[in-house]
This record gives structure tokens, sequence and C-alpha cells, in this order.
């Protein structure tokens, strides 16, 4: 059996790791890194096990390992930064012959590598702590497996918040995983002194530092065009290059009425194939009226009530749309079914939202104090 790296022989590594999905853990990931690279550290990164992968070279790497060599500007190296992928079908695969995958082998070698590179390797973790556990490599398997200490990344509130860490900190304290610290996430910025000060006296009972308290950032939630997309089926009939336009109002026809287009930029329109040129004569006269140049669609979704339209007859707005590149979307759904669909998207800074990521490393350079982290 394989044991954990000796403390002896460990340079300074930590293990981020989440109560749940989708709390911010890339996102503190991000600024934790820059943080101690700003403070003149040479810092590494790993991903050791990752479930969403993208292609790179005719080889898997994990997305957050992606964005990392993207903004951190090192050659990605998928043995190195991203060793495991646990893709579809590899859990199956790995119960049925689980000595055909020497996975902790592949995590010890990055980790030995990038040891021997840097002062410094941060290591992001996946999902909640019981992630990987199917191949015995959940979250706090591989903490003590490479020596490391985990920062805990947790959506603000107090008793939820509490009661969540107290499940997960379990898993740690089962394998011996000293914890660094805690990080409160997504807090209301008006909840934050009450949040700090109750989940504060919690921690300090537990002998865990509080190492800050970042701010529900909307921007950040904010989804790209193309997710959008993807989440309806759709199809791209005008400006497929703006793909990447960020989605920060979403809009039914039915409601323009009441919509400050002067305030609100950013807006998906969803719209009906017979109310379409309806709607974008009443917007580009308001905008003539206000005096703006630049229209606030970022995108428009025609919705096709069951039925996908391939191409717009009597659309009577083209040079329009093309002249402020705006992506147009036909998708089978109707208006509440598209609405229901965007609701239920899960968004995540990748490489293609590189201004939202360099705001997450802002957050955490302005809310956290890393003199307390506990090595």
């Amino acid at each position: 059996m394989t044991c954990a790296l000796q403390p002896d022989t460990m340079k300074k590594r930590l293990y981020v790791a989440a109560t749940n999905q989708h709390v911010g853990k890339t996102t503190c990931t991000l600024g934790l890194v820059e943080a101690f690279r700003q403070a003149g550290n040479r810092v590494g990164y790993c991903k050791p096990i990752g479930q969403e992968a993208v292609d790179l070279e005719n080889l898997q790497v994990d997305k957050d390992a992606l964005l990392f060599s993207t903004m951190m500007h090192f050659d990605l190296v998928a043995k190195i930064h991203s060793p495991v992928i646990l893709g579809k079908g590899a859990t199956q695969a790995f119960l049925d012959d689980p000595t055909s995958f020497p996975y902790r082998q592949d995590i010890e070698f990055a980790a030995r590598f990038l040891e021997n590179e840097y002062e410094m390797v941060v290591y992001e973790g996946t999902g909640h702590p019981g992630v990987g556990s199917v191949v015995g490599l959940s979250n706090p398997d591989i903490a003590h497996l490479l020596g490391a200490p985990a920062i805990l990344v947790v959506e603000g509130g107090v008793g939820n918040t509490i009661d969540r860490l107290n499940l997960c900190l379990a898993l740690f304290r089962e394998k011996k995983v000293p914890i660094a610290g805690i990080i409160i996430n997504k807090v209301i910025p008006d909840k934050i002194e009450k949040v700090r000060h109750y989940v504060g006296l919690k921690l300090t009972e537990w002998d865990i530092p509080l190492l800050g308290v970042l701010p529900y950032e909307k921007t950040l939630l904010y989804p790209l065009l193309d997710t959008i997309g993807l989440a309806i089926n759709g199809q791209v009939l005008y400006n497929p290059d703006n793909m990447n336009n960020i989605v920060e109002n979403v809009l039914a026809a039915s409601l323009m009425g009441s919509h400050n287009f002067e305030e609100e930029q950013g807006v998906l329109l969803v719209v009906s194939k017979n109310r379409l040129n309806e709607s974008l004569t009443g917007i580009q006269r308001f905008c003539k009226q206000k005096g703006m140049e630049k229209s606030p669609l970022s995108g428009i979704i025609i919705t096709g009530d069951g039925k996908q339209l391939l191409t717009i007859d009597g659309f009577e707005h083209e040079q329009y749309v093309n002249d402020h590149h705006i992506p147009i979307i036909s998708t089978t759904l109707d208006t509440y079914g598209t609405a229901v669909k965007i609701s239920h998207l899960e968004v995540k800074i990748n490489v293609h939202t590189l201004g939202k990521a360099r705001r997450a490393i802002e957050l955490v350079r302005d809310n956290l104090d890393l003199s307390k982290i506990k090595w």
C-alpha cells in the first residue's frame, strides 16, 4: 500500500477542497495561487483528479488545469497537471480490474515532479469531499497521500454552513488530514459580518482558522451565450463567432415594455418568430431615442414550440444583428422551457471567461488573510 509523502521531506503544499460542487473552489484556488505568486513564491498547480475533461493535442486534461495553464502561463502537461481523469465509464472499468489503473502512482509522480520544480504546490480537489471514493481516492485520501493540509471552501450562511462543514470535516479527520483554514464564499454583502462572527465562533471552538469571507459576486455567475446555447440544444443562425458574449439579463419579449435597456446591458432576448421583427423594431426605437449607439443585446433566442428553425422568413433586421454582431439561436423549446433550462445552469469560470478569473483573483486578494493559514 502506498504511504503518504513524509512531512519532513516536503515543501509547502496545500490541498483546496470544497463542501460540495459549485461553491467556488476554482475561484478560490485561482486567488490563492496568484496571492502566493504575488508574495514572491514559485507556485505549481495540479488537479490530481478531474471529471470534466477537454482534448488537448490528442490528450485529455481537466478543464480547470487548462484554465490555470492559461492564467499562470505554464505549458500544460497532462501527466503532471492533470494526472487522473475519471471520464465516462472509468469507474466501472476500475471496479472490474483495479490493478490496471495505477492512479495513486500517477498522482505521486505528478507531485514529486512539481515539488522538484516549485517552492510551493497547490492541489485543487474535485466536487465534494467524497468524490473519488469509488477508486479509493476521495479528496481526503489524496490530501493524505500528498501530506498536504487542506483548505475547505464552503458556501455562506450560519447554521447550514456550520452543519455542512462538520459533515465534510469528518472525512478529513478520519484520514488525519490537517485543516489549514476555511473560506466562506458567496455571502450576501450585508450578512458578511454576521456570518464572520457566528461561523468564526464555531471554528474557534474547533481550532480551525477562518481565512476570510468572500462576498456574493453576481458578475461571476453570468453565463456565456454558448453555454446557454448548449443547454437549450440551440441552432446558431447568425454570428456564431460571438457565442462567447456574456449574458447579464434574460428578457422575454412579452416583458419588453417594462425593461430599461439603458441601465441593463448584456440582454438575451427570448422571443417567438412571430414577434421577432416587432421586438427588434422596438429596441432600435428605444436606443435611438436615448442616443445609445451600442446594442443592449448580447444574443437572441427564437423559441420554436417544438419546431427547430433553420432560416427566418421575412426577417427585417438582418443588417442590425450583423452590424452589432448579435448571435441568433433557434430552439425547439417554448419560452417557459427555455427559461427553465437557463435557470438550472451552473456557471463555471473557464478559459473563455478570463475577465471573471481576474475578478476572482481580486476577491481573494481583498478578502482573505493568508497569514492565518495553519501549515
